[in-house]
């Protein structure tokens, strides 16, 4: 058994137009992981810059980040709420794990393939090593759980693998914990209005595709109502969706709003068309993400109290991971004060 105490940590990057399947996908874990566990919640600015960001556009969606952080639901009192840049030690431990991490270990990861396609002589060496710096961030707090979707466990077995390699070379039993992965429940991949096919995504050209979490009543209501579909009505069971991707993402969108499943969705609405779905839909979202829309805008006008919940986060992030720091330097032989 793990001497380390129960700690989940996770990141969201700063990267603008948050949108419901972030909110579905992530963020709302999070509101419910905080009644389980001691958690840190991370705006990773620097995993950010492994692409230029425009530097005006950065620090307002670092801003809207922690802002969407607060309202769906994250106590900032309670839980801490930072971004990644104001605590030195992602950085130092980054440069470390570079130190440990292996090169052939990189050259399997799927995501930096993906991400530089054919310019891979040309991406940056940030995006090539940053899953070394994904483990600093998780091990700098010597955090036992990673809420993760199934297309980031790659990087949750990197981190493993660097905490393992370290305590073995430098004969540290236990001394970095193997963070266990926290799998999100299945249904919470939600597509785009536009494309059932398609991830729901900020870099659509349509805004029609997605319902940023910022949208008013009206925006989403508007939203629904113009989602693509088929003309088919719905059918009575989930086997019924195979083929219409637009009817199952829409099914699903309700399923995971409404904390309930497909099945008991297609039970109610099953032979039904689909403006009378729509309508219910609409009232769903509104219900559920309005408020949360309303929030984040009056958080934004008032971006010294978010900065100030991310100054004060970042203190306390520190002081978890200084500690940490230093006795990674006193094993490594490192002369630190």
């Amino acid at each position: 058994m793990s001497a380390h105490s129960p700690r989940v940590f996770s990141g969201v990057q700063p990267t603008g137009n948050l949108h419901l399947g972030n909110y579905l996908g992530a963020i709302r874990n999070f509101v419910r992981l905080q009644e389980e566990y001691d958690c840190l919640y991370c705006v990773v600015d620097l995993h950010a810059v492994t692409i230029w960001q425009e530097p005006a556009e950065l620090r307002a969606a670092t801003l809207e980040v922690a802002s969407a952080f607060i309202a769906a639901g994250i106590d900032p009192e309670k839980q801490i709420i930072f971004n990644q840049s104001q605590v030195s030690a992602h950085a130092e431990l980054a440069w470390i794990f570079n130190c440990v991490a292996r090169l052939g270990w990189l050259n399997r990861m799927t995501q930096f393939k993906d991400k530089a396609g054919k310019n891979r002589e040309k991406a940056s060496v940030g995006l090539y090593a940053y899953p070394n710096l994904m483990a600093a961030d998780i091990l700098a707090y010597r955090a036992t759980h990673v809420p993760i979707g199934e297309d980031q466990t790659q990087h949750l077995e990197l981190a493993r693998d660097i905490a393992q390699k370290f305590n073995n070379d430098f004969n540290a039993p236990d001394f970095f914990p193997l963070p266990e992965p926290l799998l999100q429940a299945e249904g919470a991949r939600i597509m785009s209005l536009k494309d059932g096919s398609k991830k729901m995504s900020k870099s659509d050209p349509s805004d029609l595709a997605r319902i940023n979490l910022s949208d008013d009543a009206d925006l989403i209501a508007r939203k629904v109502r113009k989602a693509r579909t088929d003309p088919e009505p719905l059918p009575g069971d989930p086997a019924g969706l195979a083929e219409r991707p637009e009817a199952r993402n829409l099914v699903g969108i309700y399923a995971a709003l409404g904390d309930s499943s497909m099945e008991r969705v297609l039970s109610e609405f099953g032979g039904r068309n689909f403006a009378d779905f729509k309508s219910a839909l609409t009232e769903l979202c509104v219900e559920k993400l309005g408020p949360m829309g309303a929030e984040m805008k009056r958080l934004t006008a008032d971006p010294g109290y978010v900065e100030d919940v991310l100054a004060r986060g970042a203190d306390r992030a520190r002081a978890i991971a200084a500690p940490v720091m230093a006795e990674v330097y006193q094993t490594m032989g490192i002369v630190h004060r």
